[in-house]
């Protein structure tokens, strides 16, 4: 790798070990085996190289899920009911919410970043109709280019807005999450009217 991959994976390792807003140009430095100048040099500044790496994390951490033996034995389109295909892969998500309590923390702290940060917010922006595209490919075990714009502004937000709500309440009260069952439960008593007959 060259110098510009190597802060891009340092500041990952930072973003993980640190956080984002602790990070410093330093920390990347040190975790990269760079120097302070090649920073300003490939990125811009540590700012820039900070948000390419929460984009990176994440887009990494998306295509794990994405290869998660629950996506995709036996819960092809077709293959399944879709709210087993909708808990089969909520317990994937599950899976690696629990076990990636760093990548979690990170993601939850930028949220609370992005009023006050337009960079920020604009680079994410960017990224998040992509996300939700990948979001309804993995959900309808489909590839992401037949997900039509439409679908992946409408079902991908609820996807992201689904997903974005768990890794907040991990954080919170871990030891009460919902299984993809349950999840897949609560969408067919919501979309039945069933909610307040505990059916």
């Amino acid at each position: 790798m060259g110098h510009r991959e190597d802060l891009l994976e340092g500041a990952k390792r930072c973003l993980l070990e640190k956080g984002y807003a602790r990070t410093t140009a330093r920390d990347i430095v040190a975790a990269s085996g760079a120097n302070l100048a090649s920073i300003g040099y490939h990125y811009g500044s540590k700012d820039a190289l900070m948000r390419q790496a929460i984009i990176a994390s994440g887009e990494e951490w998306g295509a794990g899920v994405t290869q998660a033996p629950a996506v995709g034995e036996g819960t092809e389109k077709g293959d399944a009911d879709p709210l087993e295909r909708f808990a089969a892969v909520w317990d994937a998500v599950l899976q690696r919410i629990a076990t990636e309590r760093e990548f979690i923390a990170a993601q939850v702290e930028v949220l609370g970043l992005l009023p006050r940060d337009a960079a920020l917010r604009e680079a994410i922006g960017e990224v998040l109709p992509e996300g939700g595209e990948g979001l309804v490919a993995v959900f309808e075990g489909v590839p992401d280019a037949e997900v039509d714009p439409e679908t992946a502004r409408i079902v991908g937000s609820f996807y992201q807005a689904l997903l974005t709500g768990l890794m907040v309440q991990s954080l919170l009260t871990p030891d009460a999450m919902p299984s993809g069952r349950d999840l897949a439960t609560a969408l067919r008593r919501v979309t039945a009217g069933e909610v307040l007959k505990g059916k």
